[in-house]
């Protein structure tokens, strides 16, 4: 059984604290943005390995593809205010 965008938004959720979280995909590749205070002074890689951590061995056995858009509080508004 192939997981719902609702399901990875959920499994993101319990481990990092999400300003923003959506999900989009179709059970096998999805595309996040995630928007989040822990990621302030963290490299984009470090920001991404954050959001894998949250979603553990599911990355290996249920994700197939994962596109992750990472930002700041303060990135995230920026880019709205565009």
């Amino acid at each position: 059984m192939f997981p719902t965008p609702e399901q990875i938004q959920s499994y993101i959720q319990q481990g990092i604290a999400c300003s923003h979280l959506t999900v989009e995909g179709d059970g096998q590749h999805f595309y996040a943005t995630v928007v989040s205070a822990e990621f302030e002074g963290k490299r984009l890689i470090q920001r991404h390995q954050l959001v894998y951590a949250a979603l553990g061995d599911r990355m290996k056995a249920e994700v197939h593809a994962l596109s992750i858009k990472a930002l700041t509080p303060a990135e995230f508004a920026e880019k709205a205010g565009q």
